[in-house]
């Protein structure tokens, strides 16, 4: 089994004074979100959320507005508390912390990207960047020097000097990734950090990100409403309605095996060539059953290999492709009229 880096168990969030006796009444009654706001005037924020993250994972939470996801990843740092429920980061109960170790949690362990880039104006970039090394007590020349690094790890170097007004929006928002990304924490809390963008940036932003991602290996909650950004970024994508956790998958399960007709509807534009993959639509291979052949000039394509590779490879001769297994050796094969139906399927 693996380590857990993040792990939630039947997390509630319920707003409102009557919180713990709508909870009592959700359980033993089972109220919908409607009969709780005219029962108790209560909001039912998140519902029952349970997932793990494992170390390194890039794990997106992605809904509706109004569907839970950012209530929900202010959990992770406690700045809501639940309703009830358990929270763990690295195997520490984070209910059981006072303020004083919640205060170095948030400072060490855990960084986040918001929205709204969350900058002060009237710190300048290096300052900005260097915040979080301050609150440890970091001395001057280290902090800026962590800072300077970190800006160019964002491709910022030169604007240390400058104040948040004087950059664009995507710039500010690279400020506070470095920012972010400065105190070197384990987890990083991402709260749709690129959708107040205009396309291009965002798309640029999610490039960098993830060549970051690779490097430096940060398991992180990444929130969006955007369904073709989860699958660019994230290894595994949970789907979010009224406070429910719907689906948790990896984007091909997400996109190839919707729970309902709620996912259903989500992921039917999305084009499935680039998530469908040579290991989900091969047939065993049996060398016995090809044993009278010439396999020699046969295309071979690797197991995380997509439909879309699969089809330039299957283009260019009549045979079929052969699928071989990271150990090297050939485990399936993808016939022309297997491809076909595939393709069929994953339009």
């Amino acid at each position: 089994m693996r380590d857990s880096a993040i792990l939630v168990k039947n997390v509630w969030k319920i707003f409102g004074h009557r919180a713990e006796e709508a909870l009592k009444a959700i359980k033993s009654g089972g109220l919908s979100k409607d009969d709780v706001i005219k029962k108790f005037g209560c909001v039912v924020g998140v519902s029952d959320a349970t997932f793990d993250i494992g170390e390194g994972e890039i794990f997106c939470i992605m809904g509706l507005s109004g569907s839970g996801k950012s209530t929900l990843v202010r959990h992770i740092n406690r700045l809501l508390e639940p309703t009830a429920g358990e929270i763990f980061v690295s195997g520490k109960d984070i209910m059981s912390l006072n303020q004083t170790e919640l205060r170095e949690m948030r400072a060490r362990r855990i960084g986040m990207v918001f929205q709204n880039f969350g900058l002060l104006p009237h710190r300048t970039v290096r300052n900005n960047v260097a915040l979080p090394l301050e609150v440890q007590g970091i001395s001057r020349s280290r902090r800026f020097e962590i800072a300077d690094a970190s800006l160019k790890r964002v491709n910022l170097a030169g604007w240390e000097d400058k104040y948040p007004n004087e950059l664009s929006g995507g710039m500010q928002q690279r400020v506070g990734l470095a920012r972010a990304m400065a105190a070197d924490p384990d987890i990083l809390l991402m709260d749709e950090p690129f959708s107040a963008l205009d396309p291009l940036i965002r798309r640029q932003l999610q490039d960098q990100f993830m060549e970051l991602a690779k490097v430096m290996r940060k398991t992180t909650i990444f929130i969006t409403h955007d369904l073709d950004e989860a699958i660019r970024i994230g290894h595994r994508i949970a789907i979010m309605k009224d406070g429910v956790i719907v689906q948790i998958g990896t984007p091909e399960q997400i996109v190839t095996e919707p729970v309902d007709d709620y996912v259903a509807e989500f992921v039917a534009g999305i084009s499935k060539l680039n998530l469908v993959y040579a290991r989900s639509v091969m047939e065993p291979f049996d060398a016995s059953q090809y044993s009278h052949l010439q396999l020699a000039d046969w295309p071979i394509a690797e197991e995380e290999d997509n439909l879309s590779h699969l089809i330039d490879l299957s283009a260019e001769v009549e045979n079929p492709v052969l699928v071989r297994a990271k150990c090297g050796s050939i485990t399936g094969v993808v016939t022309k009229q297997r491809l076909l139906r595939s393709i069929q399927r994953g339009k």
